[in-house]
């Protein structure tokens, strides 16, 4: 590394300053596609209503950066599958990847097929300048420990003099050399700079600087024999490429492997498909390593082969490069091949050493409760009967079925005779097991969703193909095992198509002729005459069950956007139930008030409803995304209490909101009593506030419920909150949120809040609404103010004003209460605006004496003194 710029200098000396840094290969930095500067990307959205799919194309700021750092076997993403273009391209001329318009057309097909592209990303791309160079001698000067002098020789004779602050290198060794001029990923030109009066004539790479990982911990040695005074990416290989991220449904287990969508891409664009046709030799004497299914309904087929002459190191460079495309890190030449066998026929799959492993043997058996095993990402874990362990001979665990190996059964450099098994397991139990034990993997991820049970042996035969490319001496023994239960599925599988219910299905107008040319490419294949025909299903395709599996490849491959549109006939019209239409008009008559509809997340923190006073039994998720949404409300309530405060807190208080939602407290059974609700909050507002809401609620929706402020529903203020009460039962409550409550939320205004169970509400029969012919004679209003005990709901002083103001009475609103020392403790003034109207005449002082008299005549029958 050459100080070359301040920030060069500053950055890598200290970085690399210690002398038993590792020396670094193509192996350890082989994430050579990605690269920081060109990276391009091209989203697509989902296709929508006829519309074709839209795209939109983002220029990268930075690096994309390489995946991080894990075990082969172990992933955290299991919706995209990653296709390089070059290695799909091993199995069908499908485009050009520096054809544009091919490779978007190949997105097109793969989006058509049901394989939706997610993201585009053009790799490959090095940068100019870098060229590969000979290292002839290295000297330490005496006033700089931290640095070192490398002279280099560039193929043109010369030495040129570096400046490096990395000690991982020695004569003879290839290192990339940016030359002066050369403009660096992260902006940087190389320029002439001297350490102590001697300048240096460029800067030695390390692997991150050129894009190809993230290793800085040395420069990054290329492979011996790697020809010198050329670009690097030129000296090893690396071309621009295309890599699709495919988001691919459930139910397409076979596109989790490149041949899977291969064959189906071939198919669709009309191209011939090229399979992999291994063949594989066996020469070696009979050696075996048993194998004992125990609980044969989980593993119904398990394979070992004998394979010696194993000699492990790295793997071969152009497959670390794909394995690295791939999203994975390429580990030695064995677990690099057992991973590109997966990858490519979708066929987990695990190599043993043969000599390590307990008798020789495999045991295949469920868990004893409490067992324990080292998994290969270095957890202890521990299992339950059902899960499903790979014993060795000696019944002790090396690794769970189907998900991911144990610590102790991984290979070593030493190794030189493995027992590769590949196996079959029962979809549900790995589904089970990861779930249960939060433990996920590339191969539980295939599993889960159903590989070949058939597709052994060409997958054995691949893996000794492309192992043999850097193990020459390997041999294959006799001997093999294939364990098999009554539970494998069957090989030959059929059902009948009826091209009438094709057509019906599809709205097509297909022959049964058409039949053959859409389904046998793609391993469905047709017999039979007349319009009823056999279809054999591919063994590769086990969610393909009976006669509808069918249609749908017949709709893939025909072509979705070649369906016409029909209108299934019908003698009665669609329409809303009258419970939708009041829920509706609920929604129009909040909305017409200014109140903004929210949508909150329905999981909650284990403390919230604690905290918006309502604590209680719930319901928790079992596997929760996070803990922060890991269990189930059982009120509206929380959610609209953090919208507020997160309004407050970037400053926009005094927000309405209200939701109508599901809500889920615990039932008597397994299952929550689950119902619809209503919850209306006011910030800034209080009790009376919502009390209006509330009656234009019942006003409109034909209902009514008695105001009992003796039950104040709980997380509500105690003076200031009644439960709304409908016959026997609550049917909600209306009031202030508790200030204790919100000062846990972090509200600092009150809160008004009108809550209902809706589907007592909406499914209440309303009273039909009766006529009243409009008074032309003038209205005159009438204010009272009444002193009364706090123990006396106000509800009940409003229904003895309404009774004696008589048939005069039109309308009553609260518009004050006051509390102060003049009226004594526990006392309360309450003042209503009555509005008095004759429908026939107008009114006279004597009219409105008599309201005023009958008024405080019924108010003093609870207690209540006329002020003024």
């Amino acid at each position: 590394m050459s100080p070359t710029s301040a920030t060069c200098s500053s950055t890598t000396s200290a970085s690399r300053s210690s002398s038993d840094v590792p020396r670094h290969s193509l192996a350890r930095c082989a994430r050579s596609l990605r690269s920081s500067e060109t990276s391009e990307r091209l989203r697509r959205t989902r296709p929508c209503s006829d519309d074709r799919p839209s795209r939109f194309v983002r220029e990268l700021e930075g690096d994309r950066g390489a995946p991080p750092p894990h075990h082969p076997h172990c992933t955290d993403r299991f919706a995209l599958v990653k296709i390089l273009l070059s290695w799909l391209n091993e199995y069908g001329d499908f485009a050009d990847p520096a054809d544009p318009a091919a490779v978007e057309r190949l997105a097109d097909v793969m989006i058509g097929l049901g394989l939706e592209v997610s993201e585009i990303e053009h790799v490959g791309a090095t940068v100019d300048g870098v060229v590969t160079a000979e290292v002839k001698r290295l000297e330490q000067h005496p006033d700089a420990a931290k640095v070192q002098r490398v002279y280099v020789d560039t193929g043109d004779g010369d030495e040129h003099h570096v400046w490096c602050g990395a000690f991982n290198m020695s004569a003879g060794d290839i290192v990339p050399l940016a030359t002066l001029g050369t403009m660096m990923p992260n902006g940087m030109t190389i320029e002439r700079r001297g350490i102590l009066g001697i300048e240096s004539e460029g800067m030695l790479c390390a692997a991150d600087e050129l894009g190809l990982g993230d290793d800085h911990t040395g420069i990054l040695v290329l492979p011996e024999g790697t020809p010198i005074g050329v670009p690097y990416g030129e000296a090893l290989g690396i071309e621009p490429d295309i890599l699709f991220d495919l988001d691919i449904t459930r139910n397409r287990p076979d596109c989790w492997g490149y041949v899977g969508i291969a064959r189906d891409v071939a198919a669709q664009m009309g191209i011939a498909f090229r399979p992999p046709t291994p063949t594989m030799a066996v020469t070696g004497d009979e050696r075996t390593a048993p194998v004992e299914l125990v609980d044969g309904d989980r593993c119904a087929r398990f394979t070992s082969t004998v394979i010696s002459g194993v000699k492990v190191g790295e793997g071969a460079p152009w497959m670390q490069r794909r394995l690295t495309a791939a999203g994975m890190r390429p580990i030695s030449n064995v677990v690099d091949v057992s991973n590109y066998v997966m990858l490519e026929l979708n066929q987990p799959n695990h190599a043993y050493d043969l000599e390590t492993l307990g008798g020789g043997g495999f045991r295949v058996r469920l868990a004893r409760d409490g067992e324990h095993l080292t998994t290969l990402d270095g957890e202890d874990r521990t299992f339950t009967a059902e899960d499903l362990l790979i014993c060795d001979a000696t019944d002790t665990p090396i690794g769970v079925g189907g998900v991911m190996g144990g610590l102790d059964s991984e290979i070593s450099d030493t190794t030189t005779t493995v027992a590769l098994e590949m196996a079959w397991f029962e979809m549900v139990g790995i589904g089970q097991t990861v779930t249960s034990t939060g433990l996920r993997s590339e191969a539980s991820a295939r599993f889960e969703r159903g590989v070949d049970p058939y597709g052994m042996p060409t997958a054995i035969a691949r893996f000794v193909e492309l192992l043999a490319e850097t193990c020459p001496d390997l041999t294959v023994h006799t001997g093999a095992v294939d364990a098999r239960s009554e539970f494998l599925p069957p090989a030959d599988r059929e059902t009948s198509v009826r091209i009438m219910e094709v057509n019906r299905i599809l709205g097509t107008s297909l022959t049964s002729d058409d039949l053959p040319p859409l389904l046998d490419p793609i391993g469905y294949r047709v017999s039979g005459s007349g319009d009823t025909r056999t279809v054999s299903l591919p063994t590769w395709r086990l969610d393909s069950i009976e006669e509808i599996d069918v249609i749908e490849e017949v709709a893939r491959h025909y072509g979705y956007d070649r369906l016409g549109k029909t209108m299934p006939m019908s003698t009665e019209h669609g329409g809303l139930s009258v419970h939708q239409q009041r829920r509706r008009l609920l929604r129009d008559i909040l909305l017409g008030l200014g109140i903004t509809e929210a949508m909150p997340n329905p999981f909650l923190a284990p403390d919230t409803l604690e905290r918006a006073g309502l604590g209680g039994p719930t319901i928790s998720i079992t596997n929760p995304l996070v803990v922060e949404e890991s269990v189930l409300r059982t009120s509206l309530r929380p959610g609209l209490l953090e919208a507020i405060a997160y309004n407050e807190s970037h400053r926009r208080p005094g927000v309405r909101l209200f939701e109508i939602g599901r809500v889920y407290p615990p039932g008597e059974g397994e299952l929550p009593d689950e119902y619809e609700a209503l919850c209306v909050v006011l910030a800034g507002e209080e009790a009376p506030a919502a009390m209006a809401v509330w009656r234009e609620i019942a006003r409109a929706l034909g209902v009514g419920a008695r105001v009992d402020q003796s039950r104040v529903p709980p997380g509500l203020h105690a003076t200031r909150s009644a439960t709304l009460q409908a016959g026997r039962e609550p049917t909600g409550a209306v009031g202030e949120i508790d200030p204790t409550v919100l000062e846990r939320f972090g509200v600092d205004e009150r809160v008004a809040v009108l809550e209902l169970r809706l589907d007592d509400v909406l499914d209440r029969e309303p009273k039909p609404p009766a006529w009243k012919p409009v008074s032309r004679m003038p209205s005159s209003d009438l204010d009272l103010a009444f002193v009364l005990g706090d123990d006396v709901p106000a509800e009940k002083l409003e229904k003895a004003i309404r009774q004696g103001a008589g048939s005069l009475l039109v309308d009553i609103d609260l518009f004050d209460v006051f509390r102060g020392e003049s009226l004594g403790d526990g006392r309360r003034s309450l003042a209503y605006r009555l509005r008095l109207q004759a429908p026939d005449r107008n009114l006279t002082d004597a009219d409105i004496a008599d309201v005023r008299q009958g008024a405080a005549a019924a108010a003093a029958k609870l207690g209540a003194e006329l002020r003024g």
